[in-house]
């Protein structure tokens, strides 16, 4: 009977709105739910008062068709859905009738090869660390070292079941080995793990490492199954840190442009808490150029016209404006825009530097208090 309601709930999403509830409440009330369980919402399509402001720049400096642009761009509904299904531990998944035969457990345990490549994890560990040429060229690993319940490129890798997520979780030896196989890729993209909070930062071979992961774009999947797994076999925390680094690389430092799109698409959607993913989103957009083409939130919230003003409608974005009549000069009624926006802006940075802060706390937390599973790990 439980699986039949389980079924009747589910809703198949069809827009990318229904995907995302990141924005569905903009209060710290959910951050404290267990798993960060989502519910399906809509997303208000009305203009801030921060883009009425930018909108009003850009049309007194003749920058008309940059607004015009970023109306044309749009979200991806392929990784929309995609990050829903997991985010929502795959609403329509079916366990095999068969016994799971914890393939993917016996691998990490040393007890079975890889295939295709009949390699034992073990020799991974202790062999393939700086191995950059055989990291990046391979393609039948990664499936084995960051297991999914979904299906990979490398068909031979069985999918994960929640009896053997379990199973993992609980076993000592496996979690140290997948996170020594977690340090190696961290290498191999010029990164270093800190502690056992999943804290990161560069790596000494940062530079080198970071011009190879901007030109070799397929290494942003393997990021996107790696951050999924982590989730899945009980590292969900160690996502925060990651995230924001390769964000901050791509869009602060600029040592990570191409990795731009991919990070707000799909590596930011594999948090399952909404506030990690609004303090990373704000963000980003504190940062984004140009910042009139920043399409993943906050939502554009409805404003109540003021008497005397009028509305704009622009497609599907609702554009308010005050009225020149009502105020004084037209610099005046801007600059009332522009003292709202300047408040909501100050209200959307406190989260994230909460977030940062509580990281920060983490960080030295963790230093003191590592768990024996990590201690064997050369940090």
């Amino acid at each position: 009977m439980g699986n039949l309601m389980g079924s009747w709930r589910y809703k198949e999403p069809s827009t990318v709105e229904e995907c995302d509830s990141t924005w569905e409440t903009d209060s710290e009330s959910d951050e404290h739910q267990p798993g960060g369980e989502e519910e399906d919402s809509g997303i208000s399509e009305s203009m801030s008062p921060a883009d009425a402001v930018r909108g009003a720049d850009c049309k007194e400096h003749g920058f008309g068709d940059m607004m015009e642009s970023s109306t044309r761009m749009k979200r991806s509904f392929y990784a929309a859905k995609d990050l829903y299904k997991y985010r929502h531990s795959y609403p329509n998944y079916k366990e095999p009738r068969q016994p799971s035969e914890y393939r993917n457990l016996r691998f990490y345990l040393n007890k079975i090869p890889l295939v295709p490549d009949g390699i034992y994890i073990e020799e991974i560990l202790t062999k393939w660390r700086g191995d950059y040429e055989k990291l990046e060229h391979n393609h039948t690993y990664i499936q084995w070292l960051f297991p999914l319940r979904e299906q990979g490129l490398n068909f031979y890798a069985q999918e994960l079941t929640q009896d053997e997520i379990k199973e993992f979780q609980s076993t000592r030896d496996a979690k140290r080995r997948f996170l020594l196989a977690y340090t190696i890729m961290l290498d191999f993209f010029g990164i270093k793990l800190l502690d056992k909070n999943g804290n990161v930062a560069r790596a000494l071979n940062w530079q080198d490492r970071f011009q190879h992961l901007n030109e070799s774009q397929h290494n942003y999947l393997r990021i996107t199954r790696i951050l999924k797994s982590l989730g899945e076999l009980g590292f969900e925390s160690f996502k925060l840190p990651l995230v924001h680094l390769l964000l901050e690389e791509a869009l602060v430092e600029g040592t990570l442009p191409n990795m731009r799109h991919s990070a707000l698409e799909y590596f930011i959607y594999t948090l399952r808490q909404h506030a990690q993913r609004r303090a990373l989103l704000r963000f980003a957009q504190c940062h984004y150029q140009p910042p009139e083409n920043f399409i993943w939130g906050p939502p554009k919230k409805k404003r109540i016209p003021a008497s005397g003003s009028t509305v704009m409608k622009a497609g599907k974005n609702e554009v308010v404006e005050r009225s020149v009549g009502k105020a004084r000069s037209p610099r005046e009624g801007r600059n009332n825009l522009e003292r709202e926006a300047d408040d909501v802006d100050e209200r959307k940075s406190g989260e994230w530097k909460t977030a940062k802060g509580s990281m920060v706390l983490q960080e030295v937390r963790g230093r003191v208090h590592l768990e024996e599973y990590i201690e064997t790990i050369p940090l």
